[in-house]
């Protein structure tokens, strides 16, 4: 499934005409994670040096809506934090438990949680095992939205479709310039930021936002 995934994220990746991703589980579950009990007798094998499902999905430049439909639980809730927005339902709960087993997060957890939701939290979130119910997903920003069970693939694709309405081009240098910044200074965030603005200016979806701001027109972006 691991694989698949990552091949779907590169299909996503090479698609011009896909702007925009939302990401569901099936039933009334996003995902719980893998069976630690599957996974142990991988480790010694190299597996920890393939492609984690998390990363190929951090890896889509376009931005990606989490619809989270359930629960979403260790390495499913390792996947959502790799979404750039997350819609929860109001069933759902979330938590990274690995450390009950004596085990800890291994797809991008330990960084993307306390980036998202600062150290403290994060860290009583991770040693505490706790699992958290949608309200205080939501109040505490680790959720962008909840909503009840049945209206949450709708949200996810209201929220999709408005971001596929504005300039593509634009949404993917704004992501790059907010998740690189993150990783870097103020003052190197700053100028990637003036760069991919310098860059942004020169392509046809630019000229057509100018153009339709102009003419008070709706703009026809072509991801250009």
């Amino acid at each position: 499934m691991a694989v698949e995934l990552r091949d779907m994220c590169d299909r996503v990746r090479s698609d011009e005409d896909l702007w925009v991703l939302v990401l569901t589980g099936s039933g009334d579950v996003f995902c719980r994670g893998a069976d630690p009990s599957l996974l142990r007798p991988m480790a010694p094998t190299g597996a920890l040096h393939a492609p984690t499902p998390a990363g190929s999905i951090a890896a889509i430049e376009k931005p990606v809506v989490a619809a989270l439909n359930g629960d979403a639980i260790d390495q499913g809730l390792e996947l959502a934090l790799a979404c750039d927005i997350r819609v929860a339902s109001r069933d759902g709960r979330f938590g990274l438990t690995q450390v009950a087993e004596g085990s800890m997060p291994w797809d991008g957890g330990t960084q993307r949680l306390p980036r998202l939701l600062g150290r403290g939290q994060a860290m009583e979130m991770i040693l505490t095992s706790r699992k958290v119910e949608a309200e205080e997903a939501l109040e505490i920003g680790l959720v962008n939205q909840v909503v009840e069970p049945g209206d949450v693939l709708r949200a996810a694709h209201e929220t999709a479709s408005t971001i596929a309405r504005h300039g593509p081009v634009a949404a993917r240098y704004l992501k790059e310039a907010v998740l690189q910044g993150l990783d870097g200074s103020l003052d190197q965030g700053l100028r990637l930021e003036a760069d991919l603005n310098i860059i942004l200016q020169s392509t046809d979806d630019r000229a057509e936002g100018i153009s339709s701001f102009l003419k008070r027109g709706t703009p026809e972006y072509r991801g250009e």
